[in-house]
C-alpha cells in the first residue's frame, strides 16, 4: 500500500510539473478577462438593461418606493420632520429617509402580524389567537421606533466617551499653532468614530461656504448631546468676541474630564443597586439550594418531615 501511494503521488507531481511547464508564460490573465468583457454584446434597449438587473432592483425597491410615496401622502408633515430628526440623531441621515422608515414600520407590522396569525391561529388553533395577532402587529409597529431610539442612545454615548479626548487633541493642536479648523481636521484624520465624522462634516460644510458658527450649531443639533451643545456654544462665543481659542478649549477640556469622572462615579454608585436583581433572582436561590438542599434530604430520609 505504501508503494502504491508513493507511485500515485509521483504521478500527480509529474502531471502538475508538466502542466506548469506547458503553460504559456506570455499569457496575461488580466488582459484575457478584459477581452471577455469587451466581447460582450451591448444591450440594445432599455428593456434589456432592466432585465439584466437583479430582482431586488427591478421589483422590490420600486414597490417599496411607491408604497413609501403613498404613505407620505397620508402622513402629517410634523411627523415626517420628527422622524427626519430622529434619523439625524441616529447618524443615518445619508442611508435612510423618513419614507423608508415608515415602510419599515408597515412591513414589520404586516410581517409580525402574519407570523402571529400563522403560529397561533393556523398551527396551534388557539382560541385567543386574535389577541396574539394584534399583539404581534403592535410589536412590529413599535419595534422600528425602539430600534432607532437604541441607535440614538448608542451614538450619544459614543460621542460622550470620545468628547474629552477629542477636546484634548484640539487643545494640543491649537496650542501648537494650528487653527481651529485644522485642529478639527486632525481629529477627523486620526480617529474613526461618530464625533470625528461629525467634525469632518463640519469641515466640508465650511469648505462649501457655510459659516463656521452655523456649521457647529447644526452639528450640535444633529447630535442632541448637552456637552457638545455647551462646547459649540463656547466656541461660537469665543469666535464672536475675539477670545483666545486656546483658553476656551483648555477650560472646556478640563470641564469634560471632570464630567466624565462624575459620570463614572455615578455609574459606580448605581452598580450595587443594579446587582441586587440578579443576586436575588439567580444567586441567592442557588445558594439556598446548595446550603439547605442536603439538610432537606437528610430530614426527608430521617422521617421527620414524613414519608415521601
Amino acid at each position: 500500500m505504501v508503494g502504491i501511494l508513493v507511485i500515485v503521488v509521483l504521478v500527480v507531481v509529474a502531471a502538475l510539473v508538466y502542466v506548469g511547464m506547458k503553460e504559456d508564460r506570455t499569457r496575461d490573465p488580466l488582459q484575457e478577462r478584459l477581452a471577455q468583457f469587451g466581447e460582450r454584446d451591448m444591450p440594445e434597449s432599455l428593456e434589456d438593461i432592466e432585465l439584466s438587473l437583479p430582482f431586488k432592483d427591478r421589483v422590490l425597491l420600486p414597490l417599496m418606493r411607491r408604497l413609501a410615496d403613498v404613505v407620505v401622502r397620508f402622513t402629517p408633515e410634523k411627523q415626517l420632520e420628527t422622524t427626519r430628526k430622529q434619523i439625524e440623531l441616529a447618524g443615518m441621515a445619508g442611508s435612510m429617509e423618513p419614507t423608508t422608515f415608515f415602510v419599515m414600520r408597515i412591513g414589520a407590522t404586516i410581517g409580525l402580524g402574519l407570523m402571529a396569525f400563522m403560529v397561533f391561529f393556523v398551527l396551534s388553533k388557539n382560541s385567543n389567537g386574535l389577541v396574539y395577532v394584534i399583539g404581534g402587529a403592535a410589536l412590529g409597529y413599535f419595534f422600528p421606533v425602539l430600534w432607532i431610539k437604541s441607535k440614538i442612545s448608542k451614538r450619544q454615548t459614543n460621542v460622550l466617551k470620545a468628547l474629552p479626548d477629542a477636546l484634548d487633541l484640539l487643545t494640543i493642536c491649537v496650542e501648537a499653532g494650528l487653527g481651529f479648523d485644522q485642529a478639527m481636521g486632525k481629529v477627523y484624520e486620526k480617529w474613526d468614530n461618530d464625533l470625528a465624522v461629525a467634525f469632518g462634516r463640519v469641515l466640508r460644510e465650511i469648505q462649501l461656504g457655510k459659516l463656521r458658527r452655523e456649521a457647529l450649531r447644526d452639528m450640535s443639533e444633529r447630535m442632541g448631546v448637552p456637552d457638545v451643545t455647551a462646547f459649540t456654544a463656547a466656541v461660537i462665543q469665543a469666535d464672536q468676541l475675539g477670545v483666545s481659542m486656546t483658553k476656551i478649549l483648555r477650560v472646556q477640556s478640563d470641564q469634560m474630564r471632570v464630567k466624565r469622572r462624575q459620570r463614572a462615579q455615578e455609574k459606580a454608585h448605581q452598580a450595587p443597586v443594579k446587582m441586587m436583581i440578579p443576586m436575588v433572582l439567580l444567586i441567592f436561590p442557588s445558594l439556598w439550594i446548595v446550603l439547605l438542599g442536603p439538610a432537606v434530604v437528610f430530614l426527608l430520609e430521617s422521617g421527620v418531615m414524613g414519608k415521601v
